[in-house]
């Protein structure tokens, strides 16, 4: 018997599983009631998807601390980085008209301001390059201002130039050839769209994406404007005490300064998931949301299928493959995903820093309700292997440190100065993992099949030493 979407919702929010500090493994389900007043948070607002449409959308908690205000569908929160993916959605609408070309200097379209050159050396920087942070250039984030500081320009955020709180934005590695996420990139962008169509940039936004989208609870105001900001949450920093001044601005608006909900967000998730199955409205083609969510080089790629695309991120394979983005502002906490072969997604945000474990408790709690395929960890599976006695021995690193490896009744374990034997599992021949401590083992053999080195990889080292390896290696003695 399906479930109604009032049972779902109630499965969800009373069925939150706090992480443990073991991989894989989780605590006692708590209530989001609970969770909301651990993590000092006030309010949380969520959409899901299913099936392409929004099938609920609802407000939990309080737009601040302290009042009886409560967050509905209709409170406005701060999306962070998730500015920038929408932002993206703008820029490639002018690159399918063939006003813009995602391979071109920008410094060809800026007219206001250049990117600066390096001594004599005038670095080449592009669009395609900007969006998925491989343009080499600075400026990771931004800190935001107090609604009684003085405001920035634009240009005065590229410059570096007071009353700007952030650094200088330039070119300071070879652009192309590194992935380096750089807020400062979004805002050469942003100054790209603002010269070449002569408009504010709030603006542009409103006509090439929001209106569009009919996210009328939408806006890259900053500051906002009266009429706005009766609906806009306040922000929570620490402690669950509420901002001096209820949030901060962000000039740097294609950045971080997208005011937006989470039933917004969804349908611009919806309307790339409809695109892409081919039922276009018309605001971008399929071939462009293709282009707009593939990896654009080979250093915008990372470990299990993450990868930066142009705006967005990606993650996940087959069924369980997802574009995303999250967002930090001070204060607001936000997140996005959409399965765009199955057509479901979530989005959250909520009004503390110190909700982000709240927001992935969520997030789990969701994917585990609507069966998405990546909803809880793959239980490793372990294999079995004969001759585990090649494997003992006892095994030296460089600076002296001692392990054992010990065959017991077919089961191997470590043995680590005076910690007690701890069982290690084989997933192949020659790696193993343990299950009751974060910690990977692989093994090498020699030309002649002999085992004789040990791997120790565990997560969470933390390196004194620049670059040093975070891996103990030790080699076998007896």
């Amino acid at each position: 018997m399906l479930q109604s979407i009032e049972q779902r919702i109630q499965s969800i929010i009373n069925n939150l599983l706090p992480k443990t500090a073991i991989e894989g493994k989780f605590g006692t389900p708590k209530t989001l009631h609970e969770q909301l007043e651990r993590y000092h948070t006030p309010g949380i607002s969520i959409a899901v998807i299913n099936n392409f449409e929004i099938e609920w959308a609802r407000g939990f908690g309080l737009c601040e601390a302290g009042t009886s205000r409560e967050v509905t569908t209709d409170t406005l929160f701060q999306a962070g980085s998730i500015s920038k993916p929408v932002f993206a959605l703008a820029l490639m609408r002018l690159v399918q008209e063939g006003i813009l070309n995602l391979d071109e200097d920008v410094n060809s379209y800026l007219t206001s301001w250049r990117v600066p050159a390096n001594g004599e050396w005038q670095p080449c920087v592009t669009l395609r390059q900007l969006l998925s942070h491989t343009a080499g250039m600075t400026a990771q984030g931004f800190y935001g201002y107090h609604v009684s500081a003085p405001l920035p320009t634009t240009i005065q955020v590229l410059n570096g130039e007071l009353p700007a709180n952030s650094e200088k934005v330039e070119v300071n590695v070879i652009p192309g050839l590194n992935y380096r996420y750089s807020g400062g990139g979004m805002v050469v962008a942003q100054q790209v769209l603002v010269d070449v169509l002569k408009k504010p940039f709030p603006e542009i936004m409103h006509e090439l994406v929001l209106q569009p989208l009919g996210m009328s609870n939408s806006t890259y105001q900053q500051p906002l404007s009266t009429d706005w900001a009766i609906k806009a949450a306040t922000a929570h920093p620490i402690n669950g005490t509420p901002l001096g001044g209820k949030y901060f601005i962000y000039p740097e608006m294609a950045a971080a300064g997208l005011w937006s909900t989470p039933t917004d967000l969804a349908k611009l998730g919806i309307e790339i998931m409809q695109v892409l199955h081919g039922k276009s409205t018309g605001l971008l083609s399929k071939e462009t949301i293709e282009e707009m969510l593939h990896p654009q080089t080979e250093q915008s790629q990372g470990a299990n299928g993450l990868f930066f695309a142009l705006g967005f991120a990606g993650n996940g394979t087959g069924d369980g493959s997802y574009f995303f983005h999250d967002g930090t502002n001070i204060g607001f906490i936000a997140s996005t995903r959409f399965y765009s072969r199955i057509g479901k997604g979530i989005v959250i945000m909520l009004n503390s820093n110190e909700g982000e474990p709240l927001r992935e408790e969520i997030m789990k709690a969701i994917a585990l309700e609507y069966d998405y395929p990546d909803a809880f960890p793959q239980e490793r599976k372990t294999v079995t292997l004969s001759q585990l006695d090649s494997y003992s021995g006892v095994y030296l690193t460089k600076s002296g440190l001692q392990f054992k490896v010990i065959n017991r009744d077919d089961n191997l374990f470590l043995e680590c100065q005076q910690q007690p034997l701890l069982q290690l599992f084989p997933t192949s021949e020659l790696e193993f993992f343990a299950k009751a401590v974060n910690a990977n083992i692989s093994f090498e053999k020699d030309n002649t099949g002999n085992i004789t080195v040990m791997i120790l990889n565990q997560a969470g080292v933390m390196s004194l030493r620049p670059q040093a390896d975070k891996y103990i290696r030790a080699e076998k003695i007896k």
